[in-house]
């Protein structure tokens, strides 16, 4: 992404789980972050509330973020339905108002909100919608099968469990380990963090699996891994199509899978989450029809794990699956990397 100063607002919900987007963008960019705005933690430091990464300053008020010199104002939530909160609009104005870049990810356009757009106009101020997509998106015709780099997906147990992030970390160990890999973002976080992609819960459903071939085929090329980014759950009442249509739009050559071991019950529909070894067999029988695609690893999700117990659940989930397993966070994605290679040596790969 390019060098910019970011305020981000997270009011009333900055926390791992509920505020994604700004997690992911300290984590993973934090030296261009100069705030978080939230008045329920304002005093404190990132840090402290999410566990990780530098000290960062939250602030009660958009004045107090201001004052930080920021040149972007990132929407770091997504509330349920997404659209802008009544009482983030005044913070909004005010942040066009001053010049910033407002960068979003909701699904409801600021852009095209008549007055946003009157202010930006005005003040020169950029309004960045994340989640608009491509007019003259295609019907999936399983092109991306044919791509020379391998292609892996992620997929999960639940929503909101860490596919970006396992992607995201999936890329970064294959070039430590001096392959050429290329981050594949569809969701507005991965898309905002960098990479070519586009927000595919936004895509009409008949495109969705067309959304995700085109994002294959524009990053393979040149690229010897495609770390796709997965999204919902195959099992989630709202959203398993979007997840079907990554699988079969992708067409993987393997799949990692994403676990956060202490949840047992699915986030918003208190329905209990099955072992994994059905979750692996699962989605192996989703993606064979098209093409065979083996879960290879588990990525696990140990954001409230010490470093002994993610240890501890990556052992008890190889146990139980036969797969490699790790938080790769806390320990880096080179073993699931290598489990990805171990299958293609194998004959896995079609």
């Amino acid at each position: 992404m390019a060098d910019r100063k970011i305020l981000i607002l997270a009011e009333g919900r900055f926390g791992v789980l509920d505020s994604k987007t700004a997690t992911c963008v300290i984590r993973y960019a934090p030296d261009e972050v100069v705030a978080v705005l939230d008045s329920r933690t304002a005093g404190g430091t990132t840090d402290q509330v999410l566990g990780f990464g530098p000290a960062l300053p939250i602030v009660a008020t958009l004045e107090e973020g201001l004052a930080r010199g920021p040149d972007t104002f990132l929407i770091g939530v997504a509330p349920r339905g997404g659209r802008l909160p009544e009482a983030w609009r005044a913070m909004v104005v005010a942040a066009l108002e001053a010049g910033l870049e407002v960068v979003s990810g909701l699904h409801t356009f600021l852009g095209d909100d008549p007055e946003l757009a009157a202010i930006a106009a005005r003040t020169g101020a950029r309004i960045t919608d994340l989640r608009r997509v491509p007019d003259d998106l295609p019907v999936a015709s399983r092109k991306a099968a044919g791509v020379d780099a391998t292609v892996v997906l992620t997929v999960g147990t639940d929503c909101n469990v860490g596919k970006m992030t396992a992607s995201v970390e999936l890329a970064a160990a294959a070039r430590r380990m001096g392959f050429a890999a290329a981050f594949a973002p569809t969701g507005q976080t991965g898309l905002f963090l960098g990479g070519k992609g586009l927000v595919v819960d936004r895509v009409i459903a008949d495109f969705i699996a067309g959304a995700a071939e085109t994002i294959v085929l524009d990053n393979a090329p040149g690229q010897d891994f495609v770390f796709v980014e997965g999204q919902g759950s195959l099992l989630h009442p709202g959203y398993s199509g979007v997840t079907l249509g990554l699988i079969h739009g992708s067409q993987p050559d393997a799949m990692i899978l994403v676990h956060q071991p202490t949840r047992l019950r699915t986030m918003n529909d208190e329905i209990e989450i099955m072992p994994l070894p059905d979750w692996v067999e699962l989605h192996e029988r989703m993606a064979g029809y098209l093409k065979p695609a083996p879960v290879v690893g588990v990525a696990i999700n140990g954001y409230d794990l010490s470093e002994t117990a993610a240890r501890e659940w990556a052992a008890r989930i190889t146990s139980e699956t036969g797969l490699a397993a790790v938080d790769p966070v806390k320990f880096g994605a080179e073993p699931l990397v290598e489990a990805i290679l171990e299958a293609e040596h194998a004959g896995a790969r079609p």
